[in-house]
């Protein structure tokens, strides 16, 4: 009998996954990082790019089976795009690390929303093909170091989507198969877009991808092909990769959502210790961003390549959104200027200003050998304040809220939810979705895209809340 191949392996992985393979605490897990991930979608509705998007949307289907969060309908494939870049655009969401690099589980997000009210799915299967999404990206991540090998996330995060989606379209093991090859072997995403000057693709390029992904599932549905051997075929995959993918798919289990960790704060993963770390430090000793003559950040390597000034280009003059948020320099006079890194820290307006200019100059960030042997284990910073009159605060930090060590909770999710989206729906309409969230399980897709579809697209109720301090 002919061994099957990658493709088919992790077809029949999905095609096997059952919804008693969610564990009570999986789902409650879930639960919280789809209401996290429905707080980010909200928070990037005004967005300058998502109206572009909505006039394209307009221009080549003017209706369709599927909601926009904020209102509107367009096809399955639009939706995704549309929803899957909202989730990504504040830098909010959750991720997986790992040895070799990271991914995003939620990048999977907004195209299994689409699949689900494409299909007229329930809560259950929904968020069964979300953990079957969230299995296979991040199995993969855990053996393959793809930026590491000069390629981004959305490689993997075409096979997760594609199978995700088709598994709520019905396909079998087989049609499963073909649609993640089709999804991927166009889709080979390189790590060159987190390269300054980094532009809007960084956080387009998940949406794109699970645009095809639920494209190309349509296609496998009725009887389009793929190449099977994407993983061990000619130049397929593993030549790529330099490696083999060994990864034991014939593991039912679903319990990867153990192992995401989620943010607090407008920016990289590789922030959140080091923007936790000097609003502690700025917060105890009361600093007042005139009183700074020169901050040092101490990091990991990875940290230091991709937002401090090292191998993804320097991080010296920042201008907008997509650089800000990949700029430790910049994060770090934000929240030292502001109290806070949240959506209103990534307007290009606030970038530009001279204050955060003058400031981001007087930050120095340094790869320390000693983190960087620790990471991914531990994300460990040092920050150093140096004041004008003297003074001189500096803390070592492992970690943050919202890591492994220290998750975020349900309630916390929820308070972040509220921050993010209380300009764009009242108090009634927020707690109807954080209801329904908490018992998907016992709704349907349809229901809860009635409610999303009341956010509005613009804000419209005072911001209130701090953030998350």
């Amino acid at each position: 009998m002919t061994a099957l191949t990658t493709v088919q392996r992790i077809g029949t992985f999905a095609s096997n996954a059952r919804a008693s393979h969610l564990t009570p605490q999986a789902r409650k897990l879930f639960k919280r990082n789809i209401l996290d991930s429905l707080g980010c979608a909200i928070a990037a509705l005004p967005g300058t790019p998502f109206k572009a998007l909505r006039e394209q949307s307009d221009e080549y289907r003017s209706s369709g089976s599927c909601s926009l969060i904020g209102g509107g309908t367009t096809s399955p494939d639009q939706a995704a795009l549309y929803n899957s870049a909202l989730v990504r655009y504040v830098d909010l969401l959750d991720s997986y690390m790992s040895p070799g690099g990271l991914c995003h589980p939620s990048d999977n997000f907004g195209a299994i929303l689409a699949a689900a009210e494409h299909a007229s799915a329930s809560g259950e299967d929904f968020m069964l093909a979300l953990a079957v999404a969230y299995e296979i990206q991040s199995r993969i991540t855990a053996v393959v170091p793809v930026m590491a090998k000069g390629f981004n996330h959305a490689i993997q995060l075409a096979i997760s989507a594609a199978a995700g989606s088709g598994k709520l379209f019905g396909l079998d093991a087989n049609q499963l198969a073909h649609a993640i090859a089709i999804a991927t072997v166009d889709n080979i995403s390189l790590s060159c877009v987190h390269s300054e000057p980094v532009s809007q693709w960084k956080g387009f390029s998940p949406g794109i991808t699970g645009m095809r992904a639920v494209y190309s599932a349509s296609l496998a549905k009725r009887g389009f092909t793929g190449p099977l051997r994407l993983f061990e075929g000619p130049n397929g995959l593993v030549r790529m990769f330099d490696q083999a993918v060994d990864v034991d798919w014939e593991d039912q289990r679903l319990e990867v959502i153990y192992q995401t960790v989620m943010k607090k704060y407008c920016s990289l993963i590789h922030g959140q210790p080091v923007l936790e770390a000097t609003l502690a430090l700025k917060r105890k000793n009361n600093v007042k961003s005139d009183d700074v003559e020169e901050v040092l950040c101490d990091i990991f390597q990875t940290g230091f390549d991709i937002a401090g000034g090292g191998g993804f280009g320097p991080k010296d003059h920042p201008q907008t959104k997509e650089q800000a948020d990949y700029n430790l320099k910049y994060l770090i006079a934000a929240a030292l200027l502001d109290d806070q890194v949240g959506p209103a820290q990534l307007e290009p307006a606030r970038v530009q200003a001279p204050d955060a200019q003058a400031l981001l100059n007087r930050v120095t960030v340094r790869p320390d050998p000693e983190f960087t042997a620790q990471y991914p284990g531990a994300l460990n910073t040092r920050v150093t304040i140096r004041c004008k009159d003297g003074r001189v605060f500096s803390a070592e930090h492992t970690g943050f809220e919202g890591g492994l060590d220290n998750p975020l909770s349900w309630d916390r999710t929820v308070e972040k939810f509220h921050w993010l989206s209380e300009q764009y729906a009242d108090e009634e309409l927020r707690g109807q979705i954080v209801d329904l969230v908490s018992r998907l399980d016992e709704h349907s897709i349809a229901e809860l895209m009635q409610l999303m579809t009341k956010v509005s697209p613009v804000p419209m109720f005072p911001a209130k809340h701090p953030g998350i301090q």
